[in-house]
């Protein structure tokens, strides 16, 4: 079963993270999205983009390419929040990140834009799918800090990439193999600037999913809070024993 779970956190005025998910016989769909832009603005940006990339695959009669469906449904979502932003100044600049799942039998498509993630617990390990599009992650990249600097550099919130802020986005896809997936996470920043990697595996394979979400959001607020944080938790196909050591 999935869990899901969002909360303001423990400095933000609202919540601009938006979350949403569908199940049926064909296919399963999730979403987080993190929004920017001040105001309202950023609530909004994130919750069209969730319903609209769920509304898209949705309206589809074929899924025969999921990389290709995701893509699209995300440039369309991106259209939507781009429009909408040009029909008021006070939603300029609006915008927001987004890491989807499409799973269809044992195959799994990862798509993001932005510093939203999506996680996979495998073979006793828990591993980042999706690479963020960030300053610190070019710096990291291109050598300049590490990964360890990156963890703790004060523009690490700095995004390279996001919906809405123009007509057309570039899109990274993962395909994930289903079968050697024991569970899958997505998560907006506000939990990966709180927790550690060992922290989230922990809670992650020690709880069932929906505890595990509430868990991971009270040790956030614990150890700080300072931004949003949603998380969405759900199966994969693996059927080993889910009390994994990691390696």
């Amino acid at each position: 079963m999935v869990g899901l779970m969002s909360d303001i956190g423990n400095i933000r005025k609202i919540n601009e993270d938006s979350m949403g998910y569908h199940e049926d016989d064909i296919k399963k769909i999730y979403v987080v999205a993190d929004g920017m832009g001040g105001h309202n603005a950023g609530e909004i940006a994130s919750k069209i983009a969730v319903d609209k990339v769920i509304d898209y695959i949705n309206s589809l009669q074929s899924l025969e390419d999921l990389e290709i469906v995701i893509k699209d449904a995300i440039q369309f979502s991106n259209k939507q929040i781009y429009e909408f932003s040009q029909t008021n100044t006070t939603l300029t600049g609006m915008g927001t990140t987004i890491t989807v799942c499409l799973a269809a039998g044992n195959k799994l498509v990862v798509a993001n834009v932005g510093d939203s993630r999506c996680y996979v617990v495998s073979k006793g390990r828990l591993i980042q799918v999706t690479k963020d599009h960030s300053l610190v992650q070019q710096l990291v990249d291109n050598g300049t800090i590490t990964a360890e600097e990156a963890a703790a550099h004060p523009n690490k919130n700095i995004i390279t990439r996001s919906l809405g802020t123009a007509p057309v986005v570039d899109v990274d896809t993962y395909l994930v193999d289903l079968q050697y997936i024991d569970r899958v996470l997505l998560c907006s920043d506000g939990l990966t600037n709180s927790l550690t990697e060992d922290e989230i595996y922990n809670i992650v394979i020690n709880n069932t999913n929906e505890t595990a979400c509430k868990k991971l959001i009270e040790l956030s607020k614990q150890n700080g809070g300072r931004d949003n944080i949603t998380v969405i938790i759900f199966e994969g196909e693996c059927k080993n024993d889910r009390n994994f050591t990691r390696e």
